[in-house]
């Protein structure tokens, strides 16, 4: 394996449907090739997603995959139920036309260049926020563009007190449409139709899924101050008429396999079908999968259009896995990968000893990310949800039950599980990615206490291409953008040798070293120095991507806010030279 493995986030199984720090295909299928035989079998206790189960699928492995995610599981399963390309486009179509004769032409409005009848494609919707001056009820977007798009301008119309996102939101309300007309080739801006405001819920079965204070979510992106409380509260009142008449007549389909497929393409549209899509004047800025966030102007997207998209999306991905796979040597069916996912907690692997040829997993990174409160946002459409109390994950709330002491007794029994599955002269890689080393020191001690040893000429960095948000305006990251890919075995008996405190003159001397020599990124470097801890027994504790960027900042280093690299005068970070 190279000492680090760059892949793109743009192969057709990555795009067919989104999921929290999903790791690409092309970043597991190395590894498989690696460290399992042809024919062999792959297991993943961290599933997520299933991506282990499509590149073992890929590469003509068998695999088992494990998770307490049930959306995790529905996309998983999905990903590898390869279904006949004809009947699936017929199916995605009958239900399209059932729903629309169901609901009418609630995407049909009148150009109001010609009079006659256009497709709506979007729709611009504002928040209405109350003005702290008067009271008045002040449009966020008519505000802003008042105001010539430069939001510290933004005032109220009548008594000019300066108002923001940040104002007391009263409302929501559409400020543009965006149709297909005959009279132009180009889409065209024309004031909203009546009918984004006019269907009646009475009578739909929408899901009614309360996303409660409890939740870690739910104080972090402040749905208590929003309003925005319930699964159904993201939709506008079309799209979730729309979604959930498009969803009684997917369970109409009879063929399982296909019904199931449906249902991927449809649960793959939830987050851009809602109000998450941020506007944006340039472009649209997509929607945050990692949060609950509505921007103060968002988009109404034409729901028929997205699940169209995305059908055509996942045959390519189907395509993707069936290409692969006719590249396998004596691969019985083409269409029947060896996959099989289960609901499982990875402290407790329903496999025999000595069972598997290699295990590829990773597992939540500890406080950055809450899968299953994210989750619900799917699992409101489908039958039944995730068990939050058995997510390996630290609340970041004070109080909270799912402690730093669980998640590592959680992880150092999920390890010794993995370990007790795999074959004597196995191998396993797990992916972990944090800023703080406090959290990498529990990894050190879940390794060792489930009695593996990490291989230290196996250590891989993962760059996905990506950067954080905080990273892109500010242009330094504390928030670690790249993985390390851990591969480990069975210690076989060895005592561990006791990890050393590192002195801050050896970390200091280390960080100038590498910087001149090979990273290009504050979390390049910080990746660069966690490996060499790992290979000098150093313990990780005080190893904090925060402490690095500091140290960089006084050393004089500086950063391209644009490519994220380091530079200092006429010094340029090597790495990707």
């Amino acid at each position: 394996m190279p000492e680090e493995l760059s892949v793109g986030r743009g192969d057709p199984a990555y795009l067919a449907h989104a999921y929290l720090t999903k790791v690409p295909v092309p970043a597991i299928t190395p590894f498989i090739d690696a460290y399992s035989p042809p024919g062999g079998v792959v297991a993943d206790p961290f599933a997520g997603s299933g991506m282990t189960g499509v590149a073992a699928a890929m590469k003509g492995r068998k695999a088992y995959l494990f998770d307490i995610s049930v959306l995790g599981q529905h996309i998983g399963q999905n990903f590898v139920n390869l279904v006949n390309p004809d009947q699936f486009t017929k199916h995605a179509e009958e239900v399209v036309q059932a729903t629309q004769a169901e609901l009418g032409d609630v995407y049909t409005v009148e150009c109001t260049a010609c009079g006659r009848a256009g497709k709506l494609a979007k729709t611009v919707w504002s928040i209405v926020v109350e003005c702290p001056g008067c009271a008045e009820r002040v449009n966020y977007y008519r505000s802003m563009e008042a105001a010539g798009w430069r939001k510290a301008d933004m005032v109220c119309g009548k008594c000019h007190t300066p108002v923001s996102s940040r104002s007391r939101r009263v409302g929501e309300e559409p400020v543009l449409d965006s149709i297909s007309s005959e009279c132009t080739a180009n889409q065209r801006d024309q004031t909203p139709s009546s009918k984004s405001t006019s269907l009646d819920l009475e009578k739909i079965n929408y899901p009614r899924v309360e996303i409660t204070p409890d939740r870690q979510m739910y104080k972090a992106s402040a749905l208590g101050k929003s309003g925005l409380t319930t699964v159904a509260s993201f939709y506008s009142d079309r799209n979730l008429a729309v979604l959930a008449t498009l969803r009684k007549n997917i369970a109409k389909v009879e063929d399982p396999a296909i019904r199931s497929k449906l249902l991927f393409a449809f649960t793959a549209c939830l987050t851009r079908a809602s109000k998450r899509y941020q506007w944006s004047r340039q472009r649209p800025l997509n929607a945050a999968n990692a949060n609950y966030y509505v921007a103060a102007v968002f988009y109404e997207w034409n729901v028929y259009d997205l699940f169209s998209r995305k059908v055509k999306a996942v045959l390519k991905s189907d395509n993707y896995v069936r290409t692969a796979r006719r590249n396998c040597v004596d691969l019985p069916d083409l269409d029947s990968p060896e996959v099989n996912y289960s609901i499982g907690s990875a402290d407790s692997i329903a496999l025999e000893d000595d069972s598997v040829d290699y295990i590829f997993t990773d597992p939540p990174f500890g406080s950055n990310l809450f899968y299953a409160d994210m989750a619900l946002f799917q699992e409101a459409w489908l039958d039944g949800f995730t068990d939050v109390d058995q997510e390996a994950v630290i609340d970041r709330s004070k109080g909270g039950k799912r402690t730093a002491e669980r998640y590592e007794a959680l992880l150092t029994n999920a390890l010794r599980e993995c370990n007790r599955i795999l074959r004597a002269d196995g191998y396993i890689s797990m992916v972990f990615g944090n800023s703080s080393g406090s959290v990498w020191a529990l990894i050190q001690r879940s390794i060792a206490n489930a009695g593996l040893m990490i291989d230290p000429d196996k250590l891989v960095v993962l760059n996905k291409g990506q950067r954080s948000v905080k990273g892109l305006a500010s242009g330094f990251e504390d928030v670690a953008t790249l993985d390390l890919v851990i591969t480990m075995r069975n210690a076989d008996g060895d005592v561990p040798t006791a990890l050393k405190a590192v002195e801050r003159a050896t970390v200091a001397t280390t960080i100038q070293k590498l910087a001149n020599v090979r990273p290009a990124t504050p979390s390049h470097l910080y990746l660069e120095l966690l490996r060499t801890g790992i290979r000098e027994g150093w313990e990780l504790d005080k190893l904090d991507l925060r402490d690095i960027t500091t140290a960089l900042i006084a050393d004089g280093w500086d950063i391209d806010p644009k490519t994220g690299r380091l530079s200092r005068g006429d010094v340029v970070a090597a790495h990707e030279l």
